[in-house]
C-alpha cells in the first residue's frame, strides 16, 4: 500500500468515519483507521512470523504476525487480507476468520510515524508453500504460542504483536 492510497479511518468502535491518505493517518499524532494482522497457522498449530524488512518505513526490522495491512475504504475485509497475504508472502490465504479486534497506538521512534489502529485479527493457513518478497519481509519463521511470547519477552517483536497474541493464544496469555 502506497502512503497516498487511502485508509478507511473509524471510531472506537470500528465504526466508519470517513477515509485519509496512509500517510497522513500515520502523522503524529496519528489518526484511527482499520487495519489487519493476519496470523498464518499450520497443522502442528505454529504460527508463521515474520520479520519486517529493513526497507519497511514503520517498525523495520521487528518481528511480527504473519502480515499486517489496512484494507482500503469500503473493502472486504477477508479479501483485503488475502491480497496482502499473496502479495507479501507468495502464497494464497485459505480458510481465514476473523477472531477479534484490538486498539493500539505506537511511536516507531525510528521514523516519528505513529500507528494508531483498530486493528482485526484474521487467522488462516496457506496454500503452498511462502515465497516472501524481500521488500516486505526479511525473514520468515514457524513458532509455537511460546516461542513467540519469548521473542515478544526479548523486546524484538512490534507493539502490536502482544495483543495479537493475547487474541490468538489466549490459553498461552492467561498462563503468564
Amino acid at each position: 500500500m502506497a502512503e497516498t492510497d487511502l485508509v478507511e479511518l473509524v471510531d472506537e468502535h470500528g465504526a466508519v468515519t470517513g477515509e485519509m491518505q496512509v500517510g497522513a493517518a500515520h502523522t503524529a499524532p496519528g489518526t484511527l483507521h482499520r487495519a489487519f494482522s493476519v496470523v498464518v497457522v499450520d497443522d502442528a498449530g505454529r504460527m508463521l512470523l515474520q520479520q519486517r524488512a529493513d526497507a519497511k518505513l514503520r517498525f523495520p526490522g521487528l518481528w511480527t504476525n504473519s502480515c499486517c495491512g489496512h484494507p482500503a475504504p469500503g473493502a472486504d475485509l477477508a479479501a483485503s487480507a488475502a491480497r496482502r497475504v499473496h502479495e507479501e508472502l507468495g502464497a494464497d490465504l485459505v480458510d481465514a476468520h476473523a477472531v477479534g479486534t484490538f486498539r493500539y497506538r505506537a511511536l516507531d521512534a525510528g521514523s516519528g510515524h505513529v500507528e494508531t489502529e483498530f486493528d482485526h485479527v484474521v487467522v488462516g493457513r496457506l496454500s503452498g508453500e511462502p515465497r516472501p518478497d524481500p521488500d516486505e519481509v526479511g525473514a520468515t519463521r514457524w513458532v509455537s504460542a511460546e516461542e513467540a511470547r519469548a521473542l515478544v519477552d526479548a523486546g524484538v517483536t512490534t507493539p502490536w504483536f502482544v495483543d495479537v497474541l493475547r487474541i490468538v493464544a489466549p490459553h498461552d496469555a492467561d498462563a503468564r
